[in-house]
């Protein structure tokens, strides 16, 4: 039997297919979040009635918040990047410090304030979006490794950019609220520390190995993927060298700059896990 080391044993984990569309006040129907135990299989929760049908982003933050201010150890994957590649703090001047780019990209690119549109601030209506623009060439290490796009490649199929920059004043938000609280992998350090954890995912690694409902849409089956993958790893005793990943130091140096994503496997290797899957129950919030 593997002995998991505590520091990487979750109670909850919760998996999000995130959405940059409309405002931060719309419900959407493409940001769906799931949440399992360490044995159940996840359920996806509803929006509270205030969000209306679909989640919000703002309610999304705001339901994060209040589940890890709690004593419950809880694994959080987010589909959007949580920083930017190098060449963008080189360009700006910026420190290669991950909570003061939040705090200058929200400056600038407010997309959590009412009535905000990501494509308001890139068509300068408001924010000051023009004085932080990205390249679509530039990348993160961790993007081609895992041949995904630039989170700079806005109106193409597939992109992670408008997630990305909807997205990150919200993960400003949950810093500010729950401060040492949580963990931001790898920007508070590699290692678990025993805290709740929020790293970035992506659903592509994982979502063709899981058997799909035929009920879920997309979105739903994303989230449920990214949740449903790390609680196997879990029990498989295999979460643990998810947060180690294989890179040289320099790598690693920059990574913790442009952050990485979790469980991305050693090039070639191709990520398995045996199922016994379960039809997913709905769960309220």
């Amino acid at each position: 039997m593997t002995l998991v080391p505590p520091a990487t044993i979750f109670d909850r984990i919760v998996g999000i297919d995130y959405s940059g569309a409309c405002t931060a006040c719309e419900s959407l129907p493409g940001l769906r979040v799931f949440v399992s135990d360490r044995l159940a299989p996840p359920v996806e929760v509803a929006p509270p009635a205030i969000a209306g049908r679909y989640w919000t982003r703002q309610a999304l933050a705001q339901w994060l918040v209040e589940q890890l201010a709690g004593d419950v150890r809880t694994l959080v994957g987010i589909d959007h990047a949580f920083s930017f590649p190098l060449q963008y703090f080189e360009e700006h001047g910026l420190a290669p410090d991950w909570p003061a780019f939040l705090d200058d990209f929200q400056h600038h690119w407010p997309t959590d304030a009412p009535h905000t549109y990501v494509d308001f601030v890139r068509e300068g209506v408001y924010g000051n979006g023009a004085a932080r623009m990205g390249n679509s060439r530039w990348r993160r290490i961790v993007d081609q490794r895992a041949r995904a796009k630039s989170v700079f490649h806005f109106d193409v199929p597939g992109q992670v950019a408008k997630s990305t920059h909807a997205g990150l004043p919200w993960l400003r938000f949950i810093r500010q609220q729950l401060g040492a609280r949580v963990q931001f992998w790898p920007f508070d350090g590699w290692a678990l520390s025993g805290r709740s954890v929020l790293a970035e995912v992506y659903p592509s690694l994982w979502s063709r190995t899981v058997p799909r409902d035929d009920a879920h849409t997309n979105d739903q089956h994303d989230a449920f993927a990214v949740a449903e993958w790390l609680r196997r790893a879990q029990i498989a005793g295999e979460l643990a060298p998810l947060f180690d990943p294989e890179l040289s130091a320099q790598e690693r140096l920059i990574a913790s700059i442009e952050g990485w994503i979790l469980g991305l496997p050693a090039e070639g290797v191709e990520v398995k896990v045996s199922w016994s899957p379960r039809r997913p129950r709905h769960w309220r919030a």
